[in-house]
Protein backbone atom coordinates (compact mmCIF):
# COMPACT_ATOMS: atom_id res chain seq x y z
CA UNK A 1 0.00 0.00 0.00
CA UNK A 2 1.55 3.28 -1.15
CA UNK A 3 0.81 6.86 -0.13
CA UNK A 4 -0.49 7.48 -3.66
CA UNK A 5 -3.04 4.66 -3.30
CA UNK A 6 -4.18 6.08 0.03
CA UNK A 7 -4.49 9.53 -1.50
CA UNK A 8 -6.55 8.12 -4.38
CA UNK A 9 -8.83 6.30 -1.94
CA UNK A 10 -9.23 9.40 0.23
CA UNK A 11 -9.96 11.65 -2.76
CA UNK A 12 -12.41 9.17 -4.24
CA UNK A 13 -14.41 8.79 -1.03
CA UNK A 14 -14.39 12.57 -0.48
CA UNK A 15 -15.57 13.42 -4.01
CA UNK A 16 -18.22 10.68 -3.99
CA UNK A 17 -19.60 11.77 -0.63
CA UNK A 18 -19.53 15.42 -1.70
CA UNK A 19 -21.41 14.72 -4.93
CA UNK A 20 -23.80 12.06 -3.62
CA UNK A 21 -25.08 13.98 -0.60
CA UNK A 22 -27.38 16.35 -2.60
CA UNK A 23 -28.84 13.32 -4.40
CA UNK A 24 -29.41 11.52 -1.10
CA UNK A 25 -31.09 14.69 0.20
CA UNK A 26 -33.63 14.58 -2.63
CA UNK A 27 -34.14 10.84 -2.05
CA UNK A 28 -34.75 11.43 1.66
CA UNK A 29 -37.49 13.97 0.93
CA UNK A 30 -39.20 11.61 -1.51
CA UNK A 31 -39.03 8.72 0.98
CA UNK A 32 -40.27 10.85 3.85
CA UNK A 33 -37.03 10.38 5.77
CA UNK A 34 -37.12 13.85 7.27
CA UNK A 35 -36.52 15.27 10.73
CA UNK A 36 -39.27 17.49 12.09
CA UNK A 37 -38.43 20.23 14.63
CA UNK A 38 -39.68 19.90 18.22
CA UNK A 39 -38.95 21.26 21.69
CA UNK A 40 -35.88 19.04 22.13
CA UNK A 41 -34.21 19.73 18.79
CA UNK A 42 -32.16 22.71 17.67
CA UNK A 43 -33.36 23.09 14.07
CA UNK A 44 -36.53 24.98 13.19
CA UNK A 45 -37.39 23.52 9.78
CA UNK A 46 -37.92 20.08 8.30
CA UNK A 47 -34.57 18.47 7.34
CA UNK A 48 -33.73 15.36 5.27
CA UNK A 49 -32.02 12.88 7.58
CA UNK A 50 -30.52 9.88 5.81
CA UNK A 51 -27.42 11.81 4.69
CA UNK A 52 -25.29 9.07 6.20
CA UNK A 53 -26.18 7.00 3.15
CA UNK A 54 -23.80 9.15 1.09
CA UNK A 55 -21.00 8.43 3.60
CA UNK A 56 -21.72 4.71 3.45
CA UNK A 57 -21.77 4.52 -0.35
CA UNK A 58 -18.59 6.58 -0.70
CA UNK A 59 -16.81 4.48 1.93
CA UNK A 60 -17.96 1.20 0.35
CA UNK A 61 -16.73 2.18 -3.11
CA UNK A 62 -13.45 3.23 -1.53
CA UNK A 63 -13.16 -0.22 0.04
CA UNK A 64 -13.62 -1.82 -3.38
CA UNK A 65 -10.73 0.27 -4.71
CA UNK A 66 -8.26 -0.15 -1.83
CA UNK A 67 -9.38 -3.70 -0.93
CA UNK A 68 -8.04 -3.73 2.65
CA UNK A 69 -7.21 -7.22 3.89
CA UNK A 70 -8.03 -8.65 7.29
CA UNK A 71 -9.18 -12.09 8.36
CA UNK A 72 -12.31 -10.53 9.85
CA UNK A 73 -13.33 -8.52 6.78
CA UNK A 74 -16.54 -10.43 5.95
CA UNK A 75 -17.95 -10.39 9.47
CA UNK A 76 -17.06 -6.69 9.80
CA UNK A 77 -18.83 -5.89 6.53
CA UNK A 78 -21.82 -8.01 7.54
CA UNK A 79 -22.04 -6.12 10.83
CA UNK A 80 -21.78 -2.84 8.93
CA UNK A 81 -24.67 -3.90 6.70
CA UNK A 82 -26.85 -4.71 9.73
CA UNK A 83 -25.98 -1.35 11.30
CA UNK A 84 -26.87 0.45 8.06
CA UNK A 85 -30.27 -1.25 7.87
CA UNK A 86 -30.89 -0.51 11.55
CA UNK A 87 -30.12 3.17 11.09
CA UNK A 88 -32.21 3.52 7.94
CA UNK A 89 -35.22 1.78 9.50
CA UNK A 90 -35.05 4.18 12.45
CA UNK A 91 -34.71 7.23 10.18
CA UNK A 92 -37.73 6.09 8.19
CA UNK A 93 -40.00 4.79 10.94
CA UNK A 94 -38.57 6.07 14.27
CA UNK A 95 -38.46 2.65 15.90
CA UNK A 96 -38.22 2.05 19.66
CA UNK A 97 -34.78 2.12 21.31
CA UNK A 98 -34.94 -1.63 21.99
CA UNK A 99 -35.18 -2.30 18.24
CA UNK A 100 -32.09 -0.19 17.55
CA UNK A 101 -30.27 -1.91 20.39
CA UNK A 102 -31.19 -5.28 18.91
CA UNK A 103 -29.71 -4.34 15.55
CA UNK A 104 -26.52 -3.12 17.21
CA UNK A 105 -26.21 -6.36 19.19
CA UNK A 106 -26.66 -8.47 16.05
CA UNK A 107 -23.89 -6.48 14.32
CA UNK A 108 -21.61 -6.86 17.33
CA UNK A 109 -22.34 -10.58 17.62
CA UNK A 110 -21.42 -11.12 13.96
CA UNK A 111 -17.98 -9.64 14.67
CA UNK A 112 -17.52 -11.48 17.96
CA UNK A 113 -18.53 -14.83 16.44
CA UNK A 114 -15.71 -14.45 13.92
CA UNK A 115 -13.12 -14.12 16.68
CA UNK A 116 -12.45 -10.37 16.71
CA UNK A 117 -12.32 -9.85 20.46
CA UNK A 118 -10.83 -7.54 23.06
CA UNK A 119 -9.00 -10.44 24.66
CA UNK A 120 -6.29 -8.53 26.53
CA UNK A 121 -5.48 -5.02 27.61
CA UNK A 122 -2.52 -3.26 29.15
CA UNK A 123 -3.05 -1.72 32.58
CA UNK A 124 -0.51 0.85 33.87
CA UNK A 125 1.80 -0.54 36.59
CA UNK A 126 0.29 -4.01 36.15
CA UNK A 127 1.03 -5.21 32.64
CA UNK A 128 -1.03 -7.34 30.29
CA UNK A 129 -4.38 -8.46 31.61
CA UNK A 130 -6.03 -11.44 29.89
CA UNK A 131 -9.80 -11.09 29.56
CA UNK A 132 -10.59 -14.80 29.15
CA UNK A 133 -14.36 -15.41 29.34
CA UNK A 134 -15.04 -11.70 29.85
CA UNK A 135 -13.68 -10.87 26.39
CA UNK A 136 -17.03 -11.48 24.68
CA UNK A 137 -18.96 -9.26 27.11
CA UNK A 138 -16.35 -6.49 26.97
CA UNK A 139 -16.24 -6.59 23.16
CA UNK A 140 -20.02 -6.41 22.84
CA UNK A 141 -20.10 -3.55 25.33
CA UNK A 142 -17.36 -1.70 23.44
CA UNK A 143 -18.97 -1.99 20.00
CA UNK A 144 -22.47 -1.07 21.17
CA UNK A 145 -21.15 1.63 23.52
CA UNK A 146 -19.04 3.45 20.94
CA UNK A 147 -21.78 3.11 18.32
CA UNK A 148 -24.24 4.85 20.63
CA UNK A 149 -21.68 7.43 21.78
CA UNK A 150 -21.32 8.82 18.25
CA UNK A 151 -25.08 8.65 17.76
CA UNK A 152 -25.79 10.62 20.96
CA UNK A 153 -23.38 13.44 20.12
CA UNK A 154 -25.04 13.95 16.73
CA UNK A 155 -27.08 16.91 17.91
CA UNK A 156 -25.64 19.96 16.13
CA UNK A 157 -24.82 20.68 12.50
CA UNK A 158 -21.52 19.07 11.57
CA UNK A 159 -20.83 17.74 15.06
CA UNK A 160 -20.76 13.96 14.57
CA UNK A 161 -18.98 14.11 11.20
CA UNK A 162 -16.35 16.52 12.53
CA UNK A 163 -15.68 14.71 15.81
CA UNK A 164 -15.52 11.36 13.98
CA UNK A 165 -13.04 12.79 11.45
CA UNK A 166 -10.80 14.06 14.25
CA UNK A 167 -10.87 10.71 16.03
CA UNK A 168 -10.27 8.81 12.80
CA UNK A 169 -7.32 11.07 11.95
CA UNK A 170 -5.63 10.16 15.24
CA UNK A 171 -6.37 6.49 14.57
CA UNK A 172 -4.77 6.78 11.14
CA UNK A 173 -1.65 8.45 12.55
CA UNK A 174 -1.29 5.90 15.36
CA UNK A 175 -1.88 3.07 12.89
CA UNK A 176 0.82 4.47 10.58
CA UNK A 177 3.28 4.76 13.49
CA UNK A 178 2.60 1.15 14.45
CA UNK A 179 2.68 -0.10 10.85
CA UNK A 180 -0.94 -1.24 10.84
CA UNK A 181 -1.98 -0.49 7.27
CA UNK A 182 -5.52 -1.81 7.72
CA UNK A 183 -6.24 0.93 10.28
CA UNK A 184 -4.80 3.61 7.99
CA UNK A 185 -6.89 2.36 5.06
CA UNK A 186 -10.20 2.20 6.90
CA UNK A 187 -9.61 5.52 8.67
CA UNK A 188 -8.51 7.38 5.55
CA UNK A 189 -11.56 6.28 3.55
CA UNK A 190 -13.94 7.21 6.37
CA UNK A 191 -12.31 10.62 6.84
CA UNK A 192 -12.76 11.37 3.15
CA UNK A 193 -16.41 10.31 3.25
CA UNK A 194 -17.04 12.37 6.41
CA UNK A 195 -15.40 15.52 5.06
CA UNK A 196 -17.32 15.31 1.79
CA UNK A 197 -20.57 15.07 3.75
CA UNK A 198 -19.47 17.78 6.20
CA UNK A 199 -19.46 20.33 3.39
CA UNK A 200 -23.25 19.99 3.26
CA UNK A 201 -23.74 19.32 6.96
CA UNK A 202 -21.78 22.10 8.66
CA UNK A 203 -23.84 24.97 10.07
CA UNK A 204 -26.23 25.88 8.58
CA UNK A 205 -26.79 22.27 7.54
CA UNK A 206 -28.70 21.30 4.41
CA UNK A 207 -29.01 17.66 5.47
CA UNK A 208 -28.51 15.46 8.56
CA UNK A 209 -26.68 12.14 8.61
CA UNK A 210 -29.38 10.65 10.85
CA UNK A 211 -29.01 7.33 12.64
CA UNK A 212 -28.04 5.88 9.25
CA UNK A 213 -24.74 7.74 9.37
CA UNK A 214 -24.16 8.15 13.12
CA UNK A 215 -24.59 4.46 13.94
CA UNK A 216 -22.44 3.51 10.95
CA UNK A 217 -19.60 5.84 12.01
CA UNK A 218 -19.77 4.70 15.62
CA UNK A 219 -19.69 1.06 14.58
CA UNK A 220 -16.69 1.52 12.32
CA UNK A 221 -14.75 3.57 14.85
CA UNK A 222 -15.25 0.79 17.40
CA UNK A 223 -14.07 -1.82 14.88
CA UNK A 224 -11.04 0.14 13.70
CA UNK A 225 -9.90 0.73 17.28
CA UNK A 226 -10.25 -2.98 18.02
CA UNK A 227 -8.20 -3.97 14.98
CA UNK A 228 -5.23 -1.99 16.27
CA UNK A 229 -5.62 -0.68 19.77
CA UNK A 230 -6.27 -4.04 21.39
CA UNK A 231 -4.13 -6.24 19.19
CA UNK A 232 -0.79 -4.66 20.01
CA UNK A 233 -0.71 -4.43 23.78
CA UNK A 234 2.95 -3.46 23.76
CA UNK A 235 1.95 0.01 22.55
CA UNK A 236 -1.80 0.41 22.98
CA UNK A 237 -3.71 0.09 26.23
CA UNK A 238 -7.24 0.43 27.50
CA UNK A 239 -6.99 4.22 27.89
CA UNK A 240 -5.98 5.05 24.31
CA UNK A 241 -9.30 4.44 22.49
CA UNK A 242 -11.07 6.43 25.20
CA UNK A 243 -8.77 9.39 24.46
CA UNK A 244 -9.55 9.24 20.76
CA UNK A 245 -13.31 9.70 21.18
CA UNK A 246 -13.30 11.07 24.73
CA UNK A 247 -15.98 13.71 24.19
CA UNK A 248 -18.76 11.40 22.89
CA UNK A 249 -17.81 8.65 25.37
CA UNK A 250 -17.93 10.90 28.43
CA UNK A 251 -21.01 12.71 27.14
CA UNK A 252 -22.72 9.32 26.93
CA UNK A 253 -21.57 8.30 30.41
CA UNK A 254 -22.79 11.61 31.84
CA UNK A 255 -26.15 11.09 30.12
CA UNK A 256 -26.54 7.56 31.53
CA UNK A 257 -25.66 8.65 35.07
CA UNK A 258 -27.86 11.72 34.80
CA UNK A 259 -30.87 9.69 33.67
CA UNK A 260 -30.36 6.98 36.27
CA UNK A 261 -30.22 9.58 39.03
CA UNK A 262 -33.38 11.20 37.66
CA UNK A 263 -34.99 7.74 37.42
CA UNK A 264 -35.46 8.13 33.67
CA UNK A 265 -35.01 5.55 30.96
CA UNK A 266 -31.44 5.41 29.66
CA UNK A 267 -32.87 5.76 26.15
CA UNK A 268 -34.87 8.86 27.09
CA UNK A 269 -33.73 11.85 25.00
CA UNK A 270 -33.05 15.21 26.64
CA UNK A 271 -31.40 18.59 26.04
CA UNK A 272 -28.55 18.18 28.52
CA UNK A 273 -25.78 16.85 26.29
CA UNK A 274 -22.58 18.85 25.98
CA UNK A 275 -23.72 20.61 22.80
CA UNK A 276 -27.06 21.55 24.35
CA UNK A 277 -25.35 22.90 27.46
CA UNK A 278 -22.89 25.02 25.49
CA UNK A 279 -25.75 26.67 23.62
CA UNK A 280 -27.61 27.17 26.91
CA UNK A 281 -24.48 28.92 28.24
CA UNK A 282 -24.80 31.48 25.44
CA UNK A 283 -22.47 30.13 22.76
CA UNK A 284 -23.71 30.23 19.18
CA UNK A 285 -24.45 27.07 17.22
CA UNK A 286 -21.22 27.38 15.22
CA UNK A 287 -19.05 28.26 18.25
CA UNK A 288 -20.44 25.34 20.24
CA UNK A 289 -19.44 22.94 17.48
CA UNK A 290 -15.98 24.50 17.16
CA UNK A 291 -15.43 24.25 20.94
CA UNK A 292 -16.20 20.54 20.83
CA UNK A 293 -13.92 20.18 17.78
CA UNK A 294 -11.14 21.83 19.81
CA UNK A 295 -11.69 19.58 22.82
CA UNK A 296 -11.77 16.51 20.57
CA UNK A 297 -8.54 17.63 18.87
CA UNK A 298 -6.80 18.00 22.25
CA UNK A 299 -7.79 14.49 23.27
CA UNK A 300 -6.81 13.10 19.86
CA UNK A 301 -3.39 14.76 20.13
CA UNK A 302 -2.94 13.34 23.62
CA UNK A 303 -3.80 9.90 22.26
CA UNK A 304 -0.98 10.20 19.73
CA UNK A 305 1.47 11.50 22.36
CA UNK A 306 0.33 8.80 24.77
CA UNK A 307 1.80 6.05 22.60
CA UNK A 308 5.36 7.12 23.42
CA UNK A 309 5.26 8.20 27.08
CA UNK A 310 6.16 6.29 30.22
CA UNK A 311 3.59 4.58 32.40
CA UNK A 312 4.13 7.15 35.15
CA UNK A 313 3.45 10.02 32.76
CA UNK A 314 0.47 8.13 31.41
CA UNK A 315 -1.07 7.83 34.84
CA UNK A 316 -0.60 11.57 35.45
CA UNK A 317 -2.17 12.42 32.08
CA UNK A 318 -5.14 10.16 32.72
CA UNK A 319 -5.70 11.56 36.22
CA UNK A 320 -5.56 15.17 35.02
CA UNK A 321 -7.90 14.43 32.13
CA UNK A 322 -10.46 12.71 34.33
CA UNK A 323 -10.40 15.59 36.79
CA UNK A 324 -10.74 18.06 33.92
CA UNK A 325 -13.74 16.19 32.54
CA UNK A 326 -15.33 16.09 35.99
CA UNK A 327 -14.77 19.82 36.41
CA UNK A 328 -16.17 20.49 32.93
CA UNK A 329 -19.22 18.40 33.75
CA UNK A 330 -19.83 20.37 36.94
CA UNK A 331 -19.32 23.81 35.43
CA UNK A 332 -21.65 23.13 32.50
CA UNK A 333 -24.33 21.38 34.57
CA UNK A 334 -23.98 17.87 33.14
CA UNK A 335 -24.39 16.30 36.56
CA UNK A 336 -26.48 17.31 39.59
CA UNK A 337 -24.92 19.54 42.23
CA UNK A 338 -24.91 16.77 44.83
CA UNK A 339 -22.44 14.92 42.60
CA UNK A 340 -19.91 17.76 42.58
CA UNK A 341 -16.47 17.08 44.03
CA UNK A 342 -13.98 18.87 41.77
CA UNK A 343 -15.37 22.35 42.51
CA UNK A 344 -15.66 21.52 46.22
CA UNK A 345 -12.05 20.32 46.23
CA UNK A 346 -10.84 23.50 44.51
CA UNK A 347 -12.78 25.68 46.97
CA UNK A 348 -11.43 23.71 49.92
CA UNK A 349 -7.85 24.09 48.71
CA UNK A 350 -8.47 27.80 48.24
CA UNK A 351 -9.69 28.20 51.83
CA UNK A 352 -6.76 26.19 53.22
CA UNK A 353 -4.26 28.36 51.34
CA UNK A 354 -5.96 31.52 52.58
CA UNK A 355 -5.96 30.28 56.20
CA UNK A 356 -2.28 29.37 56.09
CA UNK A 357 -1.45 32.75 54.57
CA UNK A 358 -3.28 34.51 57.38
CA UNK A 359 -1.42 32.49 60.04
CA UNK A 360 1.90 33.55 58.57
Amino acid sequence: MTILELFIGFTLSLVLSLSLTPLVSKLAVRMGAVDHPNERKIHVKVMPRIGGLAIIIAFTIGLLVLQPKTEFIWSILAGGFVITITGMVDDLYSVRPIVKFGGQMIAALLVVSDGLLIDKITVPFYGTLEMDFLSIIITLFWIVGVTNAINLIDGLDGLAAGVSSIGLASLAIIGAIDGRIIIVQFSTLLIGACLGFLYHNFYPAKIYMGDTGALFLGYWISIISMLGLFKNVAIFSFILPIFIIAIPIFDTLFAIVRRLISKQSIGQADRKHIHHRLIAMGYSHRKSVLIIYLLSSVFALLAIVYTSVTLQTTLIIVTVLLLTLQLMAELTGFIPENQFFALKFIRKCKYIIKDKWRVK
